[in-house]
């Protein structure tokens, strides 16, 4: 369900990115994409619904925050469920371990949770991350989601998906991860400093 291929670091910024499924042979799919370090060292799948996910989801995000004091970035795909896992993220949050992604668009911020894919998010997020992929920019350790990238095809329609029997969960995870990647900063803190006060001088 969680795979650990090591642990994160102090400092360390995380985007985080989740594919939903409701159920049947799909599976919930959620990359930790470290923008520090470059890899993706937590993976996340839950073969079941998407409610069945988000606790568990909220739980690790905590858990990354405690590990960094670094509050990462979540977006879920809006389909199948990820627009109301948005919603139930936003209500757990209670102590503000985390940041919820709102979609972007041309540059700027709407009000929308999480990630739209449409006829114009999804060749964009594809492309770029195929490029970074075929790069191999990012390091990856996890079997499931090389697997899946060997079996992602163009089909006659020329829209790159799974091939036939086969799953493209971690694909499409792997490239939303990699557009938080490209757009997502890690809060700027500002250390407060007290400042003395001047000391007066009294002419006599």
């Amino acid at each position: 369900m969680l795979r650990l291929y090591r642990r994160p670091r102090a400092g360390e910024f995380f985007v985080v990115f989740g594919d939903c499924a409701q159920g049947g042979s799909d599976s919930n799919m959620v990359q930790f994409l470290s923008k520090s370090n470059i890899d993706v060292p937590l993976v996340l799948q839950v073969n079941d619904v998407a409610a069945s996910m988000t606790p568990i989801l909220h739980q690790t995000l905590e858990w990354l925050y405690d590990q960094t004091k670094v509050k990462p970035v979540v977006a879920l795909e809006r389909n199948n469920g990820g627009a109301s896992e948005m919603e139930r993220l936003r209500l757990m949050n209670r102590s503000d371990k985390y940041r919820l992604y709102f979609m972007k668009r041309d540059g700027v911020t709407t009000d929308k949770l999480g990630w739209v894919t449409d006829m114009i998010s999804r060749p964009t997020m594809i492309g770029d991350w195929k490029v970074a992929f075929d790069s191999t920019q990012v390091k990856i350790y996890d079997e499931v989601t090389i697997d899946q990238h060997r079996t992602f095809i163009s089909n006659k329609r020329d829209r790159p998906e799974a091939a036939p029997n086969t799953h493209d969960d971690a694909v499409i995870s792997m490239a939303g991860a990699w557009q938080l990647y490209q757009t997502e900063n890690p809060p700027v803190v500002h250390k407060r400093t007290r400042e003395r006060p001047p000391k007066i001088k009294f002419h006599l």
